[in-house]
């Protein structure tokens, strides 16, 4: 039982609780009032009525991006401030659409705030260009003067420097026609095409499928890289003029089209092609040599480089010199056996095997091999694209591992096909024809098997595998893990 006086203390201590807990500061009571107010505003009414960041609000209303910021999405900004205003070009915001692109690059959708888990979060911001925010107290190269003002539709953060637009790596080529021989190439390619733009080019290429799809009319944007794609990241070296025109001039003589004007387009389009990396690689991070998504490796020399131009979705180095030897420019064209376009006869499916088989040294091997189908001269079709005009010397690894005889089989290279009515189809009109060559057993060492010429560069549509002229069983058989045409320096 409770005793009568320590009830009446109990009443009297919780009376007080609530007397205490209904007072509060007055100055409390007004902050809190103010922060409320505050954030029943949107985000164009705290920025035209906040006195640090009245000028990006004044130029949020002249551009109409003030009612962008009225509307019921959610936004952050990064605003400068009126120091960081000062600072700007008048230049720049002096015509309506580049204050428009100015303001876009600020302002993005969603909510950023400084307090991410993130180390460095990419935005995209409204005029389609990403930006680092990094660790929360950087966006770019501006710092965080304050953070996480919070508004009705969004918060803002103040920066101390204002986030400036930069080109991209192509807007900076196509800016520069004038004074870069590149850049003036690379315009023309608008209207010449490399290659014919076919389907499967298309689906060939990711990069072709993105938001950046009208500029793709230029062949090196389609067939190397989008430098115009803002989503990816590049490193692009430019040559200076001299430069550019040496190093065609190397290439001239392996990239003959037959006329002048067309070997002059494409010794260009392959000497700048090795020049594109999906990376960014800082300076002090630049290895001695890149290997090109060709396969063409590029020797570096850091002490070459005659300018960094950091740019929006990448970066540029001006190079006063980049040698690059022709043993390294002409690669060496491989042919997997397993990966076939097609066959002389199509009704002897039964008869290929597709084979995944360990070597002597315990390597996984896949080739294909053709047996038992009782047809004279039976051939496997290959192609490659984009061979340089010179000799090229061709080897072979083709292994006879199930059969205990040897056999024969001969490579035919180039031709096109001709079709009589109620025949058969033919390749006709051949580069060359090489002589058959033995495949023994168990021999899995590489093996010559000739050579041929290239007077024009271009792609062979039809490498020919062609069995012996016999249908005897064994004695027809062909088989192949890889064709490898090596280029003949002049």
């Amino acid at each position: 039982m409770i005793n009568s006086n320590n009830y009446i203390k109990l009443i009297f201590i919780w009376f007080l609780v609530i007397i205490i807990s209904g007072c509060s500061d007055p100055w409390n009571d007004r902050i809190d009032d103010s922060e409320n107010n505050q954030i029943k505003q949107n985000l164009s009414e705290q920025l035209v009525s906040n006195p640090e960041t009245s000028q990006f609000g004044q130029l949020l209303r002249e551009t109409g991006y003030d009612s962008i910021l009225n509307s019921s999405k959610t936004y952050t900004v990064w605003v400068p401030n009126n120091e960081a205003m000062n600072q700007v070009d008048e230049n720049l915001l002096s015509d309506i659409e580049q204050s428009r692109l100015f303001i876009k690059n600020h302002i993005a959708l969603s909510t950023f705030t400084s307090t991410s888990n993130l180390d460095t979060v990419t935005v995209h911001m409204l005029n389609d260009k990403y930006l680092q925010f990094i660790n929360g107290n950087k966006i770019d190269e501006s710092q965080l003067i304050t953070s996480d003002h919070y508004a009705s539709n969004g918060i803002f953060h103040t920066i101390n420097q204002a986030l400036v637009p930069k080109l991209n790596i192509w807007e900076y080529l196509m800016e520069n026609i004038s004074d870069y021989e590149v850049s003036n190439y690379l315009e023309t390619l608008d209207d010449f095409n490399i290659y014919h733009r076919a389907d499967s080019i298309a689906k060939a290429n990711p990069e072709a499928q993105n938001i950046y799809a009208d500029s793709l009319t230029n062949s090196y944007l389609f067939n190397v890289y989008n430098l115009n794609n803002e989503r990816n990241k590049y490193t692009f070296f430019l040559m200076e003029d001299d430069i550019f025109i040496e190093e065609t001039n190397k290439l001239k003589p392996y990239l003959n089209k037959g006329q002048t004007d067309s070997t002059e387009v494409f010794a260009k389009y392959f000497n700048l092609r090795d020049l594109s990396f999906q990376q960014i690689f800082a300076r002090e991070n630049l290895p001695d040599t890149l290997t090109s998504q060709f396969g063409v490796k590029i020797p570096i020399n850091k002490q070459q480089i005659i300018e960094e131009i950091p740019l929006s979705n990448g970066i540029i180095y001006r190079m006063s010199s980049l040698n690059i030897p022709l043993n390294s420019r002409l690669v060496t064209t491989i042919i997997q056996g397993e990966e076939p376009n097609s066959f002389s006869r199509n009704d002897r499916e039964e008869f290929i095997f597709y084979r995944e088989k360990s070597d002597p040294n315990g390597n996984i091997v896949n080739d294909i091999m053709v047996r038992n189908h009782g047809i004279a001269r039976f051939s496997i079709n290959y192609s490659a694209r984009d061979m340089y005009s010179t000799t090229y010397q061709v080897y072979w690894r083709a292994v006879n591992d199930i059969q205990s005889n040897t056999f024969q089989q001969q490579l035919r290279i180039g031709g096109r096909r001709s079709s009589v009515e109620g025949e058969e189809s033919n390749i006709i009109d051949p580069i060359t024809t090489l002589p058959y060559t033995n495949v023994p057993p168990d021999i899995y060492e590489e093996v010559y098997v000739g050579e041929f010429t290239l007077e024009q560069a271009g792609n062979i549509d039809f490498i020919s595998l062609i069995a012996a002229n016999t249908g005897s069983n064994g004695n027809n058989t062909l088989t192949l893990d890889y064709l490898r045409l090596v280029p003949v320096i002049q």
